[in-house]
């Protein structure tokens, strides 16, 4: 969603693996059994931003990357908002993306609704799934809907769509309207029917009745039975029976307090357990060091993480989740976009970001370790007598292991582990190297190391 000026439209948190219920009742889940589509648990998503992708800002130019995104290791791509954009209070030039003025048509600055299907198809074929960002919480307030169903928008006590934050240019959604509900439904179908995308991130889910949500995936389940949905939210009881994935944004600030010397490696800690012991076992965090709301609203990567973002991004493939690339990270692009007007991506690679990143994607595919949930491994730590700065910690699933030490500070640090590191039989990451145990270890500001089996 496009950020509010003064109150970050963040939601809530983060990863998990196997997890303690509290007191709600327990999702035990067999290793065999598959709870969410079977082409999820070893993906990376992407986040394409249309508009700032190439200089025409094209779905057919978009085209012409995806036998390099393919090369990249790329597996969901997640299309942001491409319906037309509401004129009335718009933002900027070219509008805010999560405006929409009809559900059902296509931004012509983007194409046509045939060159969004030739898109899709084309990355079917190269193996690659699609999915579009869906803003059910509000539309535009020029949106079709307005004249036609006033009684589906909120009101004030004057009649007045009333203004959220600074968001002048959207209007929220009435959901006490059960018309208005199965309008929206219908149109979230008509993307499966008609480009057959493959699942949704849903904007702002936690705003919008659970009980919407249920419905919603019980309709798109009958078109397409392995459909994916991504909450942007932290909402434990979405992932319970209607999303497969939230947003891990409270495991993502520690990373950014951590990078910025204002925590430490047991902030980490704390957040991935708090994942633990809220979410369902099964519920899988997207794991990410930007996004197109942290690019343009609160920094790059860069910015935020200085010297610690290779190392946070490498944690994101490691920790059992999905991790996240969104445009132009894959070639280390250190600029905010704009968001209301056109700011194309430079697609020039001067420190080997893609490199850095296919390796990554190609370590989560070949070792299932490091599969998602109820698929890989569940995460041990590895004791080690400097936690406050050291995390050590391995994933193994069956013959399969993964074994990470990561430094979360800014001067080299010296730790003794418990047991040898990283054991017999094991190979370094990404250079393949042959590697002995060994039971301490230097490290220098911000270092990691991988080794796998």
């Amino acid at each position: 969603m496009m950020k509010k000026s003064f109150i970050p439209y963040l939601l809530i948190p983060l990863l998990l693996f196997s997890c303690k219920q509290g007191n709600k009742p327990a999702v035990v889940a067999d290793q065999k059994t598959s709870v969410h589509p079977e082409w999820v648990y070893n993906a990376t998503i992407y986040e394409v931003n249309t508009r700032q992708y190439t200089p025409e800002g094209t779905f057919n130019a978009f085209a012409q990357h995806l036998p390099r995104l393919k090369q990249l290791g790329a597996d969901i791509l997640w299309f942001m908002p491409i319906q037309t954009i509401g004129e009335k209070g718009r933002k900027g030039t070219l509008g805010s993306y999560y405006s929409i003025r009809n559900y059902t048509e296509v931004n012509k600055e983007f194409g046509t609704l045939d060159d969004f299907k030739s898109v899709v198809k084309q990355a079917h074929d190269q193996g690659m799934k699609v999915i579009l960002d869906w803003v059910a919480n509000h539309s535009s307030r020029d949106n079709v809907w307005m004249d036609q169903h006033p009684d589906w928008y909120v009101r004030d006590s004057l009649g007045n769509i009333p203004v959220l934050y600074d968001w002048t240019d959207i209007a929220e959604l009435n959901y006490d309207k059960a018309d208005m509900r199965a309008e929206m439904i219908k149109s979230m179908m008509f993307w499966i029917r008609e480009a057959d995308i493959d699942g949704f991130r849903c904007d702002v889910a936690g705003e919008v009745p659970t009980d919407f949500w249920l419905a919603a995936k019980d309709s798109l389940k009958t078109l397409k039975p392995d459909i994916f949905l991504l909450a942007e939210a932290e909402k434990p009881e979405l992932n319970e029976s209607v999303f497969d994935a939230y947003y891990a944004w409270n495991f993502h600030h520690k990373m950014n307090l951590v990078a910025q010397g204002k925590a430490n490696a047991d902030s980490l800690r704390a957040a991935l357990q708090k994942m633990k012991t809220d979410f369902s076992p099964n519920a899988i965090p997207m794991i990410f060091t930007s996004n197109h709301d942290e690019n343009s609203w609160n920094g790059t990567e860069f910015e935020r993480m200085g010297d610690a973002s290779k190392t946070f991004a490498a944690l994101t493939y490691v920790l059992p989740g999905m991790p996240l690339i969104y445009s132009g990270q894959e070639v280390g692009l250190n600029r905010r976009l704009q968001f209301f007007e056109k700011d194309s991506i430079t697609w020039k690679d001067p420190d080997g970001f893609t490199d850095f990143y296919r390796s990554l994607n190609k370590l989560k595919k070949s070792n299932p370790a490091l599969m998602c949930q109820e698929k890989g491994g569940e995460l041990v730590e590895i004791g080690n007598n400097n936690a406050r700065n050291i995390w050590s910690f391995k994933r193994t699933k069956d013959a399969n292991e993964v074994v990470c030490v990561f430094n979360f500070s800014k001067k080299t640090q010296k730790v003794d582990f418990e047991e040898d590191f990283p054991g017999q039989g094991f190979k370094a990451f990404p250079d393949n190297a042959e590697v002995s145990s060994q039971k301490s270890m230097n490290l220098g500001p911000w270092e990691y190391r991988i080794f796998y089996r």
